[in-house]
């Protein structure tokens, strides 16, 4: 069972407790990182890093994470060597999007499915007030379900954000 490593901050504190047990569903170990306890003045990077930190020692595993718009929660994540997180924002299609295929894409988790399949994103990230706790929970699913295709092209680029 592949652990799945979660934080959040305040905006994400009641949320995280439904995707725990979703992730659960899902047939992987959720591993919280906090908060454990509500607090409107805390700071993302106090859980957002340790659950990074947690994904980038634990080969194979993954992290979802959760802010008010989840862009720092990635942009904090990303200083982990080894953490690839892309923020998920919702179901909005590219103009001229071309899925896997190199057909026009229709489908608004394209992003979700390219970030694992294109980056080997290895977090993914959300604004909690933007989207719905079934956007997310769909991202989730397509997220964690998606292997990464190893392609030479991709793993070249990865090679180099990962300075290897």
């Amino acid at each position: 069972m592949k652990n799945v490593y979660i934080a959040s901050d305040h905006t994400g504190f009641e949320l995280k407790k439904e995707i725990v047990i979703y992730i659960k569903s899902l047939g992987y170990e959720p591993i919280d990182r906090g908060p454990f306890l509500f607090d409107k003045e805390d700071d993302y990077p106090d859980f957002i890093r340790p659950c990074a930190e947690a994904v980038a020692s634990d080969e194979g595993s993954f992290g979802v994470i959760f802010g008010g718009s989840g862009q720092g929660e990635a942009m904090s994540a990303n200083r982990v060597p080894g953490v690839r997180a892309a923020v998920f924002y919702g179901g909005v299609l590219a103009k001229g999007a071309v899925d896997i295929e190199g057909n026009m894409s229709t489908d608004p988790y394209e992003i979700v499915k390219l970030a694992r399949e294109h980056n080997n994103a290895n977090i993914i990230s959300f604004g909690t007030r933007f989207l719905t706790t079934e956007e997310m929970k769909e991202a989730i699913k397509i997220f964690l379900s998606i292997e990464w295709k190893n392609i030479e092209r991709h793993d070249r680029r990865i090679n180099k954000i990962d300075n290897k």
